[in-house]
């Protein structure tokens, strides 16, 4: 990732310990991250499909699976 500076040594701060349906994962939040996306190059997200998946992702990425 050209540009990006990590910190060597930094602590995670995610995923995030899954605590049950979170509001905050909206509608509103993947249309932002899908904004965000096209304002880099990529392609807009029409299909219902392709904003389950983002949205299914952002989770993914937010939260440590539940514990089965």
């Amino acid at each position: 990732m050209s540009g990006t500076a990590f910190r060597l040594g930094a602590e995670r701060g995610y995923p995030l310990a899954h605590a049950g349906p979170d509001s905050r994962i909206s509608e509103s939040l993947v249309n932002s991250v899908a904004a965000v996306l096209v304002g880099y190059g990529f392609p807009r997200i029409a299909a219902a499909e392709d904003w389950a998946a983002l949205e299914a992702a952002l989770a993914a990425f937010l939260y440590n699976p539940k514990e089965q």
